[in-house]
């Protein structure tokens, strides 16, 4: 089996900042309402997504609490949940993930989110420059790791002191959850190869996305290990490519030139993070060159921080360009859309048959037999016919 033909690890993604239909603009906006939130793991969990990304920041609900809420109303979805070091103490985080892996019976994912705003950070006391905090990151995950896996640790670290602690209770998955990352920065990839099981970048065209892969590689290999990788990417699909197209139009038609300007102003001045330049370098907040390689355009990057970029077309245009990235090596997709409910759909309804992925759980039958057209979901029922096989 080839890489293409393996099916992809398709996760979607929980708003928790609020969501809407349209970018730079207050209307058809919704808020990050815990009910809301609640109906789109539901329904990712219904319709087949394998998990959720759960983000994390000042502007985002606690991603852990979030979590456990939604565990509760959800049956094999897992939660990726950021751990961001230096905003709590090792052994704190060993015992939320802990206690998370045992309350969804061993769905925890984790994701080390280091940080790319200065500023941010510096509300969270974390003061330390860009490099420097992988190094702070590679001793709080030694405390935390040997916790996860053994129940005690001992650290006399520069920045990280933990004097003989212990978890008593261990996670459901042994020897501890999995771990993603993301990062573009040399510092950031020498710090990852040595933890992280999953390695995540952000949609950048193909031929980036290879030299990203490569460099990886390379230093995983250096240090004995094996990595597997990961892209996060916005995706508007329709059922034909022109649809797809009139909907990215339409997601930044109240997107105002000065608004876009004041975003770039703060994603350029308030970030040291080298994904984030790569993300801005894409499009440079013009919005006469967004589609930076076919069918991946950079139009929610004009305004959003982090991933910035989405697949647009047709079911078979997207499944082609997600090949293109399964022959890198990707073996799992972080999607989201806007609004987040309905596009969870979409995605489900539309893509996935074209690439592989299954129907959602728990599908009921429609009849005793005979196929059914859809009628309106009058009160009379749907239209029993029979459909001739294809010849």
């Amino acid at each position: 089996m080839t890489a293409t033909d393996k099916p992809l690890d398709f996760l979607w993604f929980i708003p928790s900042s609020g969501d809407g239909s349209y970018l730079g603009s207050d209307d058809l906006v919704r808020p990050a309402d815990p009910a809301y939130l609640r109906e789109i793991a539901i329904a990712s969990d219904r319709l087949g997504y394998s998990g959720v990304l759960i983000p994390v920041g000042a502007a985002c609900e606690e991603s852990f609490v979030l979590a456990a809420n939604l565990a509760a109303v959800t049956e094999k979805l897992k939660f990726l949940v950021a751990i961001r070091p230096g905003t709590a103490t090792p052994a704190y985080y060993a015992r939320l993930a802990s206690t998370l892996d045992r309350v969804s019976n061993g769905r925890l994912l984790l994701n080390i989110v280091v940080g790319g705003s200065a500023q941010e950070l510096a509300g969270d006391g974390i003061f330390l420059p860009h490099d420097e905090r992988y190094d702070h990151a590679a001793e709080f995950f030694k405390v935390f790791n040997d916790l996860i896996e053994t129940g005690h640790a001992h650290l006399d670290g520069r920045y990280i002191q933990a004097h003989n602690a212990k978890l008593v209770l261990p996670p459901v998955q042994a020897p501890k959850p999995p771990v993603y990352f993301g990062g573009s920065s040399d510092a950031a990839i020498d710090f990852s190869v040595g933890l992280v099981d999953k390695y995540l970048t952000w949609g950048e065209p193909p031929a980036q996305v290879a030299e990203k892969i490569a460099a990886v590689r390379k230093a995983a290999a250096k240090a004995g290990r094996e990595v597997t990788f990961g892209i996060r990417l916005h995706f508007i699909v329709r059922e034909t490519d022109e649809e797809a197209w009139e909907a990215a139009d339409r997601l930044i038609s109240k997107l105002s030139d000065e608004t876009i300007a004041a975003a770039q102003e703060v994603l350029t001045k308030n970030s040291d993070s080298v994904g984030q330049a790569r993300m801005v370098a894409l499009h440079g907040g013009r919005r006469d060159k967004l589609e930076v390689s076919p069918n991946l355009w950079a139009g929610i990057g004009l305004v959003r921080s982090g991933a910035g970029t989405a697949l647009v077309g047709s079911p078979k245009t997207i499944a082609e360009r997600l090949r293109e990235y399964q022959a890198l090596g990707i073996d799992t997709v972080i999607a989201s859309g806007y609004p987040h409910l309905e596009e969870a759909y979409r995605v489900s309804e539309l893509l996935f048959p074209e690439i592989g992925l299954g129907k959602p759980h728990k599908r009921l039958r429609s009849s005793f037999g005979d196929e059914q057209i859809f009628g309106g979901g009058g009160h009379g029922g749907n239209v029993k016919a029979k459909i001739a096989a294809a010849s």
